[in-house]
């Protein structure tokens, strides 16, 4: 008897599911696009290619690891690092000696922009000896191998900038600048199997070696066997000779060595489809149960009619459970291909905004597809079964009149449940309000859950509340509708709450969200235009500027202080986890850095920083993050993951805006990708002419600019090699205080940009909800406003009516919604930003004026289709 029930009403009466269909169709559609981020995070991967031709390589750890908890609970806990970490190059002989290697080529790679003037692009750095890794199609074909002073082109970008063998080149490296004669040509391989052609120059090895910026470091070592030795034994004869000191990569796993930031987009990946798909997937069941709920407590006359004809409560239950087993998974299923699209559209989007690899593809599979089915199933099978409880144990006698009037009020069990979430959610934000940015922002999503549930259930308290408080203003300024609006309120405080709790979970979510990152940038901005009192920026044109462009800056005539900034990171322990934060490599007098830079020094003197390599200054709330004062040594970990313990001098206010760590320059040059500073920052002389020390500073980038610093002779036809005043650093500009652009910290843009998109996903799957909810329980007034037309309710009344609760919705879960994203807010950016939430109008408003125009849509078009049929026809109608 129930399946053929559930069949005919899903038959029959298609427009009762219509709700629920809707609900189901968009909740699986996100968690599928979830669910495919977090699949492509973990199986992310990309296919060797300058490597594809060495069987094996050898790289370093792309990421730092901890091990936390004890026993059996320990986990290894894992951070991928901001920088390219590097192995010992004399790792190569060790390999080499090993009787199975024919050879272990060293490979590293760095920036080298050329003179604009030579024709050249960019070009990147390597050492002669890593010509062949990419195949032997990789050979010398003109010239000879490069000495001290020469530099070997490959022989595309030289035949394109009408250079040949013997001319002179003046190139910039992270070690210092030079002028290099070409000595020779490199065909390279440009097969699909091979290495694209790309600019590239090569050096002698220990030219290379020092002009790199990390001496004595290697990228990768790529290692080719003897005739008849197999990868998997000459993989391990490899381990066997480096030990735990290096990875050695085999097969797909190779592409990860010449990628190093696979680990960084796998750890977004995985953090953006799990957390954030944790927030979907929850958000998604809670709207599916919200709507199932309703769609069957608007059924109560039908299932109190069945129990009044005999139906048992177990007959009744299983009806509605084969309803959402006939209708679950077909809605749950269209969904997968829209929330496809959704994916593809996500990871494309970072994908040009340079988070994730163009060689990594994004990876689908049946295990989001069938997450995304199941769950939405087994929401739409709980939120029936309890919105069944009650029809299906009412006595047969009285079924039919409980089911005409709306119970008076919630339940004890429902009542105390709200409270107990409620009370928590009060509790996680007081929590959150001692701990440190980081771990009071992981308190987040505990808190926004807690109060949406605590809504959820005493919805019914907080719309009759609502309907008090906002009753007398109504019938006050709203005439006849307003008084009724008020009187329909508060009669059917049920309905409301259905209508009020997601534009409750709207407001919540994208408040959080959203007001997140617009607190964020307006305290960064605030301290960037507060910090800076430099009166001169001087900025690269290309990668960067070379050591020693600060000390060429302090010796222009004028200039009084000027300090090179070069920007990296490092990771800290915060309990048991790892995080990465901004730190800036401070090149030149440290007792100068508060002329060109106001960072709010609380303790200690950033005078002490540089006296010694060992010395390190933190941004306060980071320094009591790690439990560290001044003079105290400070557990860190350098971009390329070099575990360190420097010497704290000071502390300091303004990290959000320029690093939250700041390490001699010294320090760290060896420990980052590419060696070249941001900027250097300069301050005038008292009395200098502003004007003039720019136009000197802008001679800096010429090639006869500088003032002094001399190249050493090399020996090969007396061309200079290093630091040299006659190579410049090729174009840079110059600014004032006023044009400072920090470079951008590409994490804080990509978490700004997931932020919103997440904000726009939840914000537009919570704003569907709330429209097909407030049409749901619009549709199923038909008697009630064929009754009040039938009184002599005139249409433009009850439109009326139908408007002034669209408001009332409006308002309760705008407020509603707002406190919740305040409470939430308040530890978080206290945490983080040392600041109270900053909600920009600009912001605000287009929300709460989304909100409201959803609301009197969602109302006013199907208020008007109900107007349109004759009062005695729609009092009459099929029920």
């Amino acid at each position: 008897m129930s399946n053929g029930l559930a069949r005919a009403s899903v038959r029959f009466r298609p427009a009762s599911f219509a709700g629920t269909f809707l609900a189901l169709f968009f909740g699986a559609a996100v968690i599928m696009a979830c669910g495919t981020l977090l699949q492509t995070g973990i199986t992310a991967s990309v296919p060797p290619v300058r490597y594809a031709a060495a069987p094996v390589v050898v790289a370093a750890d792309p990421a730092v690891s901890i091990e936390v908890g004890r026993g059996e609970d320990r986990d290894d806990v894992e951070q991928a690092l901001p920088e390219r970490a590097r192995v010992d190059a004399a790792l190569a002989g060790r390999i080499a000696a090993r009787p199975g290697v024919a050879a272990a080529r060293p490979d590293t790679a760095f920036p080298v922009p050329a003179d604009p003037a030579s024709g050249l692009p960019v070009l990147t750095g390597r050492g002669f000896a890593s010509v062949g890794i990419a195949g032997p199609e990789e050979k010398l074909v003109e010239g000879r191998a490069p000495g001290a002073g020469e530099a070997v082109l490959d022989a595309d970008s030289a035949r394109a900038a009408h250079l040949a063998p013997g001319a002179v080149v003046a190139l910039t490296a992270p070690g210092g600048s030079g002028s290099y004669r070409i000595s020779g040509l490199v065909a390279q391989p440009a097969t699909a199997t091979a290495a694209p052609t790309r600019p590239t120059a090569w050096f002698a090895d220990p030219v290379a070696d020092r002009i790199s910026g990390h001496p004595g470091k290697v990228d990768a070592i790529a290692v080719q066997p003897r005739p008849g030795v197999e990868p998997e034994a000459l993989a391990a004869q490899v381990r066997q000779a480096v030990g735990d000191s290096a990875e050695v990569l085999t097969g797909a796993a190779r592409g990860a060595a010449e990628t190093p930031a696979l680990t960084e987009s796998r750890a977004m990946l995985t953090g953006l489809g799990g957390s954030f798909g944790g927030i979907a997937a929850m958000t998604a069941v809670f709207a599916v149960m919200s709507t199932v709920a309703l769609a069957t407590g608007q059924r109560a006359r039908e299932f109190a009619l069945l129990r009044a004809i005999g139906a048992t409560p177990r007959q009744i239950r299983r009806t509605i459970a084969t309803e959402a087993v006939l209708v679950a998974p077909v809605a749950a299923a269209l969904g997968i291909l829209p929330g496809l699209a959704l994916a593809r559209w996500w990871f494309g989007e970072m994908v040009d905004r340079g988070a994730v690899p163009r060689a990594v593809g994004l990876s689908v599979g049946p295990v989001p597809m069938l997450a995304a089915v199941a769950t939405c199933t087994l929401a739409a099978l709980g939120a029936g079964f309890l919105a069944a409880r009650r029809p299906s144990r009412l006595r047969p006698s009285q079924a039919l009149g409980e089911a005409a009037v709306e119970p008076g009020r919630p339940g004890r069990v429902r009542t105390v449940a709200g409270l107990l979430f409620a009370a928590g959610g009060v509790a996680l934000a007081g929590v959150a309000a001692g701990l440190d940015g980081t771990n009071a922002a992981n308190t987040a999503l505990g808190v926004v859950m807690c109060f949406l549930l605590a809504t959820a259930l005493l919805g019914p308290w907080v719309a009759r509340t609502a309907a008090g408080l906002l009753g007398a203003p109504l019938r006050l300024g709203g005439g006849a509708p307003g008084s009724l609006a008020a009187d329909n309120s508060r009669a059917n405080a049920r309905r409301l709450a259905s209508a009020i709790t997601p534009i409750v979970m709207v407001t919540a979510f994208c408040g959080t969200l959203l007001f997140l990152q617009t607190t964020l940038s307006h305290v960064t901005g605030e301290q960037l235009r507060d910090g800076i009192t430099a009166d001169h920026v001087v900025a690269p044109a290309g990668p960067g500027l070379p050591a020693g462009t600060a000390d060429r800056a302090a010796r222009v005539p004028g200039v009084e202080a000027a300090v090179g900034v070069l920007r990296t990171g490092v990771v800290h322990r915060s309990g048991d986890t790892l995080s990465s934060v901004n730190a800036l490599g401070i090149d030149g007098d440290p007792a100068k850095l508060p002329r060109v830079l106001d960072l709010g020094v609380r303790s200690g003197s950033l005078a002490d920083l540089g006296r010694s390599a060992d010395t390190v200054a933190l941004d306060a709330a980071l320094a009591a993050d790690l439990g560290v004062e001044v003079g105290e040594r400070a557990p860190l970990w350098l971009g390329d993951g070099t575990a360190v313990r420097p010497t704290v001098v000071a502390t300091y206010e303004r990290g959000l805006g320029f690093g939250q760590v700041l390490l001699p320059r010294a320090a760290v040059a060896e420990h980052v990708t590419a060696g070249y500073d941001s900027q250097v920052l300069v301050a005038d002389a008292p009395g200098a002419d502003r004007a003039a020390v720019a136009a000197r500073l802008a001679d800096l980038g010429s090639p006869s600019g500088g003032q002094g610093g001399q190249g050493g002779q090399n020996g090969q036809g007396g061309t200079k090699v290093g630091g040299g005043g006659h190579a410049g650093a090729g174009a840079v500009t110059v600014a004032d205080r006023a044009g400072y652009v920090a470079q951008a910290d590409r994490a804080r843009e990509l978490g700004a940009w997931a932020n919103t998109v997440m904000a726009g996903v939840l914000g537009g799957f919570a704003a569907v909800t709330a429209a097909n909810t407030l049409v749901m329980t619009v549709l199923d007034r038909r008697r009630e406003v064929a009754l009040l037309r039938l009184a002599g309710t005139t249409r433009r009344q009850v439109r009326g009516m139908l408007r002034w609760e669209a408001l009332l919705v409006a308002a309760t879960g705008l407020l509603v919604g707002g406190v919740i994203a305040w409470i939430t807010l308040v530890p978080i950016t206290r945490g983080i930003a040392g600041a109270a939430p900053h909600i920009p109008a600009g912001t605000a408003l287009p929300l709460a004026a989304g909100a409201v125009l959803l609301c009197l849509a969602a109302t006013g078009l199907p208020g008007r289709a109900l107007l349109r049929a004759r009062p005695v026809a729609a009092g009459g109608g099929r029920q």
